[in-house]
């Protein structure tokens, strides 16, 4: 016996027959024609190989047949199993379902999104709700998006792949910082001294010389000096701080380092800094992914 060969529709037919034992009650409870239901009928005990159903003694009705009766019980079951997963509706509570998130994030994003994010988790009773960050590797975010292996993204535009939803989350502005004492002094950047200093990049792409900054500036017909290249905000502070070096980043992350930073306003116009939280279109349905984004959204500084 081959599924594949019977109509969802047929079973629904039978269930109604089994429960009648009359075609045209059966017809009535499912909307359709005594004709069109006798039809089905044929059709079904073509199937099963079996007259399923046979006229009554009486005259009046039909008296299931044997196998008719082994089948009619398991089967109400299973279309009663059926209706249930089409009808449900997915719905996710913190507070008793338990969920691991997986989020792709720079370390701009970790330390400006992630960390109130863990906060903001702990301070409430939802044990089941635990979190898995990760670096996003641009080659194969979407992949990993589309499998489900990522919940959500939160990266600048650059890495967000197009087939992606989005949304920005932070925009900002950059400041240059320096170590306290440099012998540059505390005087105002100008762009030559700005251009002629040497410079940290912080790139989300390995190994890259040339960021957003860069790409400023060479509109502008200027180019920085550009020596040292690094993947992680976090190695910043304490690169700057035992060299002559300078970086450019955004000002909300280089401020938790005012102790042992100095800031400066950068000598030309720029266009700032965003993130923006990403997901796979397959999760917009998702309740769970849905609270997640709320959270997040929630700890966005001001």
């Amino acid at each position: 016996m081959d599924l594949r060969q019977i109509d969802l529709n047929l079973l629904v037919s039978l269930d109604a027959l089994l429960a009648e034992c009359n075609v045209t009650r059966a017809a009535r409870r499912l909307h359709i024609s005594q004709p069109a239901l006798s039809a089905q009928l044929a059709r079904l005990r073509q199937f099963f190989n079996d007259p399923l159903l046979l006229p009554a003694e009486t005259g009046r009705g039909m008296t299931p047949t044997t196998r008719a009766l082994a089948l009619g019980p398991a089967l109400h079951l299973a279309l009663k199993d059926l209706e249930s997963v089409v009808l449900h509706q997915p719905s996710f509570d913190p507070a008793t379902d338990a969920r691991t998130f997986q989020l792709a994030l720079n370390d701009t994003a970790m330390v400006v999104i992630g960390l109130p994010l863990i906060e903001e988790l702990a301070a409430h009773a939802w044990p089941g709700v635990r979190l898995a960050f990760r670096v996003p590797e641009i080659d194969v975010i979407a992949s990993q998006m589309e499998r489900g292996e990522v919940d959500l993204l939160l990266a600048s535009e650059r890495i967000v792949p197009a087939t992606m939803k989005a949304r920005p989350l932070i925009h900002g502005r950059f400041v240059m910082a320096q170590r306290k004492g440099h012998p540059r002094g505390d005087v105002p950047l100008d762009l030559d001294a700005y251009c002629e200093l040497q410079h940290v990049l912080v790139t989300e792409v390995g190994g890259s010389m040339h960021g957003y900054v860069d790409e400023n500036l060479a509109s502008q017909g200027r180019q920085r000096n550009v020596v040292l290249s690094v993947e992680k905000f976090m190695l910043v502070p304490e690169i700057l701080r035992n060299s002559n070096l300078v970086c450019t980043l955004p000002s909300m992350l280089m401020s938790r380092f005012a102790n042992v930073l100095d800031m400066f306003e950068l000598p030309f116009s720029d266009r700032g800094f965003g993130l923006r939280l990403a997901w796979h279109p397959r999760n917009h349905g998702d309740p769970a992914v849905s609270w997640l984004r709320a959270q997040l959204e929630k700890v966005v500084p001001g």
